[in-house]
């Protein structure tokens, strides 16, 4: 028993060497030693960093819009005819293609003026 315990600790103590070994073994002169604020996004400015903002949002907003499309088509197909669900069916996919409509011309605004302002600054 206590040769299988020894045998055992010895085997995970030559792992947790084996997989420590590397993180010991690099350079201390490749951290960066730089005093002051460093920069963790990649945009250098207001421009660059609100067009970034809403690419990731149109990103984002994309599949939703697909999904909700969808899902009124759904609504649509389910409601057989009800006025009242037809009603909600509309309504339903007003809203998707209003939402559309509002996230997509706020990117394309945003990256008209940021071109236009980038043309006006050189």
């Amino acid at each position: 028993m206590i040769r299988i315990t020894l045998s055992r600790l010895a085997g995970i103590g030559i792992m947790v060497w084996a997989f420590a070994l590397p993180v010991f073994a690099q350079n201390s002169s490749s951290i960066a030693t730089e005093k002051g604020l460093q920069n963790p996004l990649k945009f250098d400015n207001i421009n660059d960093f609100i067009a970034g903002f809403l690419r990731a949002i149109v990103m984002i907003a994309i599949p939703l819009i697909t999904i909700f499309v969808v899902y009124a088509g759904f609504k649509f197909i389910s409601a057989r005819g009800k006025p009242d669900s037809l009603n909600e069916a509309k309504k339903n996919f007003t809203y998707v293609i209003l939402g559309a409509i509002l996230i997509l011309s706020a990117w394309v605004l945003a990256t008209l003026i940021g071109g236009t302002v980038r043309q006006l600054l050189g």
